[in-house]
C-alpha cells in the first residue's frame, strides 16, 4: 500500500450521482475512482488503496452495510462515508456500528462531503503508517537471535548487564556484546526509545525473574 497518494473510491448505483461527485471530487484535487456496484467494487484491486470509500447504503445486490461488514471480516481498513436518500437513526445507527467516518444525507453540501473526506483519508493515511511502522518493528525483532531476544527482554526491564548475565548463566563481556548486537538490529540508540517502540507495537514487557 502506497501511503502517499490518496484515491477516494465511490460507490454509487445512481450514475447521475456517481458522475456529479467524481467532478466534484477531482475538482477539490483528490483521484476519485467511481464503481457502479459493490460487486464491481470487489472485482478490482482497490482495496489496497490509501484513500477512503464514498458509499451509497441502498444499492442492488450488495448494500453499502453489507459491503462494509465484508471489509471488516476480511481486515480491509479503508474508511467509509455513506451517502443515504433515507438518513434515519436506524440506517446511521447501523453504519456507526460498522464504524463508519461519518454517514450525510443526499443530497450532501460540498462542503461537508468535502471535510468529510479529508478527514477520512487523514485517518487512514496515519493507520497506514502505523502499519508499516509495526510491521517494520515486527521484521527487526525477527533478525534476533534467541540469545539478543532473552538480552532485549531483560533490557527493558531495567536490568543492568552484570544482572543479565548472572539470570543467564554467561559473561558480562557476553552480554554486553549480545545487546549491542540486538540494539543495532533493532534501530534504536537507548533503552527508552527500545522500551517505547516495544509498548507502542504491543510487545508485552516479560515478569521480572
Amino acid at each position: 500500500m502506497d501511503c502517499t497518494d490518496a484515491s477516494v473510491l465511490l460507490i454509487d448505483d445512481d450514475a447521475a450521482v456517481r458522475n456529479g461527485l467524481v467532478r466534484l471530487i477531482r475538482s477539490a484535487g483528490w483521484n476519485a475512482t467511481p464503481f457502479a456496484s459493490a460487486e464491481e467494487f470487489l472485482a478490482s484491486d482497490a482495496t489496497d488503496d490509501l484513500g477512503c470509500i464514498v458509499l451509497d447504503i441502498r444499492m442492488p445486490g450488495l448494500t453499502g452495510p453489507e459491503l462494509h461488514a465484508w471489509m471488516r471480516e476480511h481486515d480491509i481498513s479503508l474508511p467509509v462515508i455513506y451517502l443515504s436518500g433515507f438518513c434515519d437513526i436506524r440506517t446511521s445507527v447501523q453504519a456507526m456500528k460498522l464504524g463508519a467516518s461519518d454517514v450525510l444525507e443526499k443530497p450532501a453540501d460540498a462542503d461537508v462531503l468535502l471535510q468529510a473526506i479529508a478527514a477520512a483519508v487523514e485517518r487512514h493515511r496515519q493507520d497506514c503508517s502505523r502499519r508499516q511502522a509495526s510491521d517494520a518493528f515486527g521484521t527487526r525483532l525477527g533478525t534476533l537471535s534467541v540469545r539478543e531476544r532473552e538480552v532485549m527482554n531483560h533490557v527493558i526491564l531495567g536490568r543492568l548487564n552484570k544482572q543479565i548475565a548472572a539470570d543467564l548463566g554467561i559473561s558480562e563481556k557476553t552480554v554486553k556484546v549480545h545487546r549491542g548486537r540486538m540494539m543495532a538490529k533493532m534501530r534504536v540508540r537507548s533503552v527508552a526509545e527500545l522500551v517505547h517502540q516495544c509498548d507502542q507495537f504491543g510487545i508485552a514487557e516479560p515478569e521480572a525473574a
